[in-house]
């Protein structure tokens, strides 16, 4: 018989991948939520306008949301579609095709964010 501290399920076809610690799906991880460190800042979101490195393209980024990463996703989802622009969420930082400050800052106060416009 297999020692269960040494593998066991991978994979389910009713819940998807399972977490190899508590042996739950990856979407009802318990651990999942303890590894996860909490992120520490003064609990303001900004958000700023760059060029950098994308060839003369603008985006707008948004930092400082204190969300974890589906929250961060659902949250980049509507202010995608609000901005009818394409975009993506990279290290935390939602990142969102286009000019777009101005917009995402009411939409961020709308939401009850404590909201703050970086940069020039």
């Amino acid at each position: 018989m297999r020692d269960r501290a040494s593998g066991g399920l991978v994979y389910s076809t009713e819940g998807g991948r399972m977490c190899p610690a508590c042996r739950r799906p990856i979407a009802a991880c318990a651990c999942a939520a303890q590894r996860m460190p909490a992120r520490s800042g003064d609990g303001i979101v900004r958000v700023s306008r760059e060029t950098k490195g994308r060839g003369g393209k603008t985006v707008t980024l948004v930092r400082g949301a204190n969300l974890d990463a589906g929250a961060l996703a659902a949250l980049g989802k509507r202010l995608r579609a609000a901005c009818a622009a394409g975009g993506t969420v990279q290290g935390g930082v939602l990142e969102i095709q286009g000019d777009h400050c101005e917009r995402v800052v009411a939409l961020l106060a709308a939401e009850g964010f404590s909201v703050k416009r970086a940069g020039g």
